[in-house]
């Protein structure tokens, strides 16, 4: 368990009571402060930047709701950004059935897991790939990778089967390994010809 305690800067202490009494200049200067981070997050669950954007609104709305319930005994923009999380997850729950397509025995055989194709790629670069996968793949990627849950902790928020989420995985992997080395391939062809 971790003990580690945050201590909320006086900024942010005088924000979030802005934000209880409805303060247009406090909401304001939280969304200022903390948008371009979110939607950094946004973007990584979204198909596209509209999609981003809406998570992103839908998100603020809740976090200026929902403020009075900040505890303040952790990060506030860590759970700002669950909150953004959430906003993702409902919106995907809401567009699509999150099964697998490839049985596990099958992705497990298909992927590598001694390729780090992450650490390969630059943020946008990655982003765009992440973009491009299926919603399923690309939640439980993010959720394993950039948010640290375990797939257990994946498949009880996604209500899905613990081996649908290594199945998701592994096939997202896959399939971002498969376009890293494309792009490599095309990236030779363009610097040798």
């Amino acid at each position: 368990m971790n003990n580690t305690v945050i201590i909320l800067s006086d900024k942010e202490t005088r924000l979030i009571a802005g934000c209880i009494a409805f303060n247009r200049s406090s909401q304001s200067e939280v969304y200022t402060l903390f948008a371009p981070k979110m939607m950094i997050v946004s973007m990584r669950y979204s198909k596209n930047q509209e999609e981003a954007e809406e998570i992103l609104q839908d998100g603020f709305m809740r976090v200026f709701k929902f403020i009075a319930q900040f505890k303040q005994d952790g990060s506030f923009e860590g759970w700002i950004r669950k909150i953004m999380v959430n906003c993702a997850l409902q919106k995907l729950r809401n567009q699509v059935n999150l099964r697998p397509v490839v049985s596990l025995d099958t992705a497990s055989n298909n992927y590598s897991s001694n390729i780090d194709i992450v650490g390969d790629l630059s943020g946008k670069e990655l982003l765009k790939l992440i973009q491009n996968l299926s919603p399923a793949y690309r939640m439980v990627f993010n959720l394993y990778h950039f948010e640290g849950l375990k797939h257990r902790e994946i498949a009880v928020l996604l209500k899905i089967e613990e081996g649908t989420s290594k199945s998701n995985l592994a096939q997202a992997k896959r399939i971002l390994q498969n376009a890293v080395i494309q792009n490599l391939k095309i990236a030779k062809q363009t610097h040798n010809g």
